[in-house]
């Protein structure tokens, strides 16, 4: 055998390629710079459909013929030759792939498949194929299924052709995220082709569903409590699902290394998969976009102005009501999933909450956005003409006081005193002007706020505002707590709130997640490396991430509040978010301050340089299956427990340092046991370590 382990060539398989679509698209763009400094930008491709609507403002088309690649490259000394030859080998077969350049930090090479090209010549082939050799059925009616076949097929021809290329030069690792993407590992498993393989599920299909749903009774289905007792095949058939649950649940046990993002999401694996998954690739985050050093605080105020600015149109003829020097701002964001994000529980809780500061006759008043995107006629005509009136008063007053400034230097120099009356300075025809400015303000104070920004479609059976109707959060002048519901994602063009998502996120005081089904949970996640606290659960992977780090009695100083909705009831469980929020709104200006500083120094425990590392591990994992199976059969990423250590944050000091991998302090992501950070204690050549070649900061330990 005379294959390059160690120089490997590495494929990325998703859907969400150079397409934003959810989460995945995140991953791999975030993900991308340390995949490129580890590999080169020969050994490391991404390979997805072609979203022809989309595509062109991702990439930069490269151009490939036989001629430029005879003449540019050499197959025993580039190691993307055979790749080159397989795309134009294929296109060569009709096939229509684009080669290209991702416009994103790292410029990853991509190969995007266009599925049209080949769907009314294959499809029906390809369909009755995978029937024959897996028994998975595909309804013509589910085009996504269609798609997925598709994608499955050609990443397969395109593989064949760079495995008989390469002849054996190199080993093929092929790394397929979620169900749309794995179609193609029962295939290479059963055509037997010399690739390794790996299968990631950022969420299972199945268990969105489930969550999602109601049993046959028209309960909440208690999901992770009864994870053993589901009849998987039956609740896929019953939710029109049963096709792309085979998909699945072959992709997981076709794959040399199966993986999930959290341990949670293992669980779940396990359960409804029937393969426990062989590690955990928890999802990172490239905090030097983030990052603002000793400015993030700066950041929050001048942000926090800007959603301050927002108050004073939504709630004009209420301020008097709203003390803007002691107003908090709470957020909820993501997909609308009503019952998964927590959204139900948010509600319940925010009303709870109304009812304790208004006993307490609290100064606080609390603004809770929920920002989720929903069916709307866009804004609605009462939110558009306050935010008017505010705009054309501004203008007026900032025309008046040009005026008075002008006046004022004249009275200072002329009678060298100080006006004791404004009226000195204040002339008839500037009374008059401001006056009418005034008009539109007359009787807004009898109109409610509206607790949503936009027409919403439907809006009698939205699931929100029924729940704020529900709980009579009509934003009443004696409510403490405010409720504003934003049902587009956030963008600096927005003419009601223009900022755009990680502005708002840095301006608002605390980030609520009480999701019940959050696979990994990159709302959180940014809000630490952003600084600003934020409550999540320990149904979340992020959350599950952060309690096996930090102490349940003090991760509440380091800005991280985790619900049990696991353990306790639903109703613990809003009371126990009830009392996080509480105590919360009881914080005096310091101490937000000190929290938000010791959330900002949790944000390396997220970084890629960090959690790439388990991607390493996986990968080299399935090399050792393919090619050394002696003893492989039933490891997994954690034989290395850390010598019985158990390392965790420690309690903060007033001012403390930031957490960092060292003999002392953290050697731990959502692995089980102990992880591939374990490798950076072990003289292991087989691990690379994700330096990006920068100095790493001297702190203290914790």
């Amino acid at each position: 055998m005379n294959r390059d382990l160690r120089n490997h060539l590495l494929f990325e398989v998703s859907t969400e390629v150079c397409n934003k679509v959810g989460g995945i698209y995140s991953v791999l763009k975030t993900k991308a710079p340390i995949t490129v400094k580890e590999y080169g930008n020969q050994r490391y491709h991404c390979l997805g459909l072609l979203n022809k609507g989309k595509y062109e403002v991702e990439v930069e088309p490269m151009e490939l013929s036989y001629e430029i690649l005879h003449s540019t490259c050499s197959k025993e000394k580039d190691d993307d030759y055979a790749v080159k030859e397989a795309i134009l080998r294929m296109r060569d077969r009709g096939v229509n792939i684009v080669y290209c350049k991702w416009l994103i930090e790292g410029t990853p090479k991509c190969i995007l498949f266009d599925l049209d090209s080949v769907r009314n010549d294959y499809l029906n082939d390809w369909k009755k194929d995978l029937w024959e050799i897996s028994g998975i059925p595909s309804p013509d009616s589910d085009f996504e299924t269609n798609d997925a076949i598709l994608l499955g097929y050609l990443v397969t021809w395109f593989l064949g052709e760079v495995v008989y290329v390469d002849n054996q030069k190199h080993a093929i690792v092929n790394h397929c995220h979620e169900w749309l993407a794995g179609v193609c590992l029962p295939i290479i498993r059963q055509r037997k082709l010399d690739v390794v393989t790996i299968f990631t599920t950022h969420a299972t299909l199945l268990g969105r569903y489930l969550c999602a749903g109601k049993d046959e009774f028209g309960n909440d289905i208690d999901f992770y409590n009864n994870l053993d007792k589901f009849d998987c095949d039956k609740e896929a058939g019953i939710r029109g699902i049963y096709h792309r649950y085979c998909i699945e649940r072959a992709s997981a046990h076709s794959a040399d290394v199966f993986t999930t993002v959290s341990q949670i999401t293992a669980l779940e694996a396990e359960h409804l998969l029937a393969r426990k998954p062989d590690g955990i690739l928890p999802n990172g985050i490239n905090i030097t976009k983030f990052q603002a050093v000793h400015e993030f605080q700066n950041l929050h105020q001048k942000s926090k102005l800007k959603i301050q600015e927002f108050i004073k149109g939504h709630f004009i003829g209420h301020l008097k009501t709203i003390d803007l020097d002691n107003t908090l701002y709470f957020f909820i964001a993501g997909r609308y999933e009503f019952k998964n994000k927590g959204v139900d529980i948010f509600i319940e809780s925010l009303a709870r909450l109304n009812h304790r500061l208004q006993s307490i006759n609290s100064p606080i008043t609390v603004v809770a956005f929920i920002i989720m995107p929903a069916k709307n006629n866009s804004f609605n005509i009462q939110s558009l003409k306050n935010h008017a009136i505010v705009k054309s008063l501004e203008e007026g007053i900032e025309d008046v006081s040009k005026i008075l400034k002008q006046r004022l230097l004249e009275y200072t120099l002329n009678k060298n005193s100080i006006p004791s009356n404004l009226n000195e300075l204040l002339g008839d025809n500037e009374k008059i002007f401001l006056k009418k400015k005034l008009i539109p303000l007359k009787n807004k104070e009898y109109e409610l706020p509206s607790v949503v920004t936009h027409n919403m479609i439907d809006s009698d059976k939205d699931p929100i505002l029924s729940d704020l109707r529900r709980t009579h959060l009509f934003n009443n002048d004696n409510d403490r707590v405010k409720v504003i519901f934003h049902p587009e994602f956030l963008n600096s063009q927005n003419p009601l709130l223009p900022m755009e998502y990680e502005e708002f996120v840095r301006g608002c005081n605390l980030g609520v997640f009480p999701s019940y089904y959050e696979p990994w949970g990159y709302t959180p996640a940014e809000c630490t490396v952003m600084g600003i606290p934020s409550i999540t659960t320990n149904l979340s992977g992020f959350g599950a991430y952060m309690e096996d780090l930090i102490d349940a009695d003090q991760s509440e100083m380091y800005g991280i509040y985790i619900v049990d909705r696991r353990f306790k009831s639903g109703d613990e469980s809003i009371e126990q978010l009830t009392n996080m929020m509480f105590d919360f709104c009881q914080k005096s200006r310091r101490q937000r301050i000190n929290q938000r500083n010791r959330n900002e120094r949790l944000s390396e425990l997220l970084d890629w340089k960090r959690m790439g590392l388990e991607y390493v591990k996986a990968r080299s994992l399935a090399l050792r299956r393919a090619y050394y199976p002696e003893g492989c059969e039933t490891e997994g990423f954690s034989s290395f427990e850390n010598d019985g250590k158990q390392y965790r944050v420690g309690k903060p000091f007033s001012v403390p340092g930031s957490p960092r991998a060292n003999s002392n302090t953290i050697l731990m992501t959502p692995g089980d046991l102990g992880t591939i950070q374990d490798a950076i204690a072990i003289e292991d050549d087989d691990y690379f370590h994700l330096s990006m070649g920068d100095q790493e900061n001297e702190t203290e330990s914790l």
